[in-house]
């Protein structure tokens, strides 16, 4: 059962698809979520949310209180989960849905100040490398890549630079910033820890 952890809507069920997907736990969320809102990136974020699956991330966003949150993913039955959940929630006015690939998605020119990405496993470094490439960061953006353990750090953009890693079980979160050429001369924070439990 996946729940919203807190904020407007925390608390509430959300549906999964029936297959091809696997939820971000609660436990990682909120261990996720409480680290991006000591990064202050949450509140009044325009958010992506690629490799949906459920919308469990993004709807999170929204709760939490992001100005808007795109979900995307290509698979039919996700995208139809992420529609009725952000219907059954009332999220319609901030969350919408794209059932496209995240590659294609992310061609459009956007720029975001929190980007979740959480792929299937028989997603490849080069395909996520491929993906994360034309991502667009505003100057103090955040980018999260939900990886297993074994998997090696992405490839980061030219544009983004490693800010942390968290390790929670058999999950690890990888995350970068806006380089400071995009910071527009602001000081990158260089924080590396990882946390197990």
């Amino acid at each position: 059962m996946t729940r919203i952890v807190a904020g407007s809507v925390g608390g509430r069920i959300l549906q999964v698809p029936r297959s091809g997907t696997r939820p971000t736990s609660d436990r990682v969320r909120e261990a996720l979520f409480s680290r991006l809102e000591h990064l202050d990136v949450v509140d009044g974020a325009r958010v992506l949310d690629l490799y949906a699956g459920s919308g469990a991330l993004g709807i999170e966003a929204a709760s939490r209180g992001a100005a808007q949150v795109t979900l995307v993913d290509s698979g039919r039955d996700a995208a139809d989960v992420c529609r009725r959940n952000v219907a059954a929630l009332g999220l319609g006015d901030r969350v919408v849905v794209a059932a496209e690939k995240a590659d294609r998605f992310v061609q459009r020119p956007a720029t975001w100040d929190l980007v979740l990405v959480d792929p299937p496993y028989d997603v490849t470094e080069d395909e996520l490398a491929a993906v994360l490439a034309p991502v667009a960061l505003s100057a103090h953006g955040v980018l999260v890549v939900e990886r297993g353990r074994r998997s090696p750090e992405p490839v980061w953009p030219g544009a983004m630079v490693r800010l942390d890693r968290r390790a929670y079980g058999d999950t690890v979160m990888w995350f970068a910033e806006a380089s400071r050429s995009v910071q527009d001369g602001q000081p990158g924070t260089a924080e590396v820890q990882a946390a197990d439990g």
